[in-house]
This record gives structure tokens, sequence and C-alpha cells, in this order.
């Protein structure tokens, strides 16, 4: 009898995310997953059933990643301008989590993972404003702020220098 290979969804999910970060959605298939990990096509189909399960499940499993990360960088951010500052630097670090955010959001054709996407902006948004005092002018810096951290985290690999976070924090919240 054959010694089977466990490897669990966690490690599967982290090698499907990083084939779409490298070469798109469309690499995705049982066997090229099955490559990837060393289980069996096989094995994959009995997990997931089908590859559009098999993506959905990893990146809904990257978006718990990011939930936590969010939720830890919250508590972790003063409440003050330089805790917003803190708390963005914190997401966009160098983490698995960071790096799939584009990834995550790629795709909004699925309206779940797009409403979890919507649900994460607000509460980015929703943190970031409480640092800067509340009201309805730190709602509306956090919401830029946020568009302008994405954008920088959507065009720093591609060479963009962007902005310093610090001083758009400065101007936004002075």
């Amino acid at each position: 009898m054959a010694r089977r290979k466990i490897i669990p969804d966690t490690d599967v999910y982290a090698e499907i995310r990083r084939m779409i970060a490298r070469e798109g959605e469309r690499a995705v298939s049982f066997q090229t997953v099955a490559r990837a990990t060393g289980l069996a096509a096989p094995t994959l189909v009995q997990r997931f059933g089908s590859r559009e399960a098999m993506v959905h499940s990893a990146l809904a499993a990257g978006w718990e990643a990011l939930e936590a990360a969010t939720e830890a960088a919250e508590a972790d951010a003063p409440l003050n301008a330089k805790g917003a500052q803190a708390f963005l630097k914190a997401l966009g670090a160098d983490t698995p989590e960071a790096a799939d955010l584009s990834h995550l959001a790629a795709d909004f054709r699925d309206p779940v993972l797009r409403d979890r996407a919507d649900r994460w902006r607000q509460r980015v948004e929703t943190a970031i404003a409480l640092r800067l005092g509340g009201g309805a002018k730190a709602q509306e810096a956090a919401a830029l702020l946020f568009a302008a951290w994405q954008g920088q985290r959507l065009w720093q690999p591609a060479g963009g220098k962007g902005f310093r976070l610090k001083d758009a924090v400065k101007r936004l919240s002075g």
C-alpha cells in the first residue's frame, strides 16, 4: 500500500495564490496545483470538487488571513495620525497576506469575495478615520488615504515610487 501524502489545505491555498500572483488565475488547474504541491490531481478533485471551488477556497483563505492581519494591526496602532500611518504600514508589510492583496481583489465577478473585499475596505477606512479623529472630515481623509495607499501598493512592483505615506497622512489629517 502506498503511503498517503498529507498536505494541509493552507499549504495548497498558499500555492494557488502564488500561482495566481505569478501567472494569473488561468494557470490554476488540478494538474498544475498537483505538480506544485506533490498531491495527486484526483486528490485535489476529491477535496474541492471543481477548479472554481478550489480557487474560491484559496482566495477565501487569503481573505481570512488578511482580516486577521487587519485585526492585529488595529490592535497595535495608536489612536492618532501616527497610528493611521502605522496601521497602513503594518497592512502593507512584506507578509503573505499583504502580498496577496491585489490578487485577492483581482476578480470581482465572485459576489461573495467582492462583498468581503468591500467590507474589508470599509473596516480599514473606519480604522484610519478613528485614528484621524473621527467625524466626516476624517472619514473623507480615510477614504482618500485608502485609495492612495492601494494605488501605491498596485504600482510599487512596477517600479512606481509613489508618495510617502507619512506625508499623505500629514496633509490629510492637518
